[in-house]
């Protein structure tokens, strides 16, 4: 089972058990979030719920496992014969996190019509 869910701004397939890196959520280590917004919840073949734009009732919840930065990115400016160069770095600030469960709740039933293979 896996699912399309919409984590600040980026889609991201998730299972059970996956760790993932995200942009910083507001949320304290150790902490359980509840993310509504999935796109997609595909139980097994042929079974799939796709939502327009959501799939009502469905939910993904997730540990706050840390907060952290990530490697530093530098930025290197140059004006060839003016004595000027500039260096900057940048971390990028993200969260990990552990998908703990991934529900389907009211009418979110996950069913699909499974289709034929197309005759040749």
């Amino acid at each position: 089972m896996f699912a399309v869910v919409d984590i600040a701004g980026f889609q991201e397939k998730v299972s059970e058990g996956d760790k993932l890196r995200v942009p910083s959520l507001p949320a304290e280590e150790g902490k359980s979030l509840s993310f509504d917004k999935v796109l997609l919840l595909v139980k097994g073949e042929g079974d799939m719920k796709v939502g327009t734009p959501y799939v009502a009732g469905a939910a993904v919840e997730v540990k706050v496992l840390r907060h952290a930065k990530g490697d530093k990115i530098r930025v290197y400016k140059m004006r060839r014969r003016k004595r000027y160069r500039r260096t900057h770095g940048h971390r990028q600030g993200f969260t990990e996190i552990e998908v703990t469960k991934i529900k389907a709740i009211g009418g979110a039933t996950v069913s699909g019509a499974k289709k034929e293979a197309p005759k040749l």
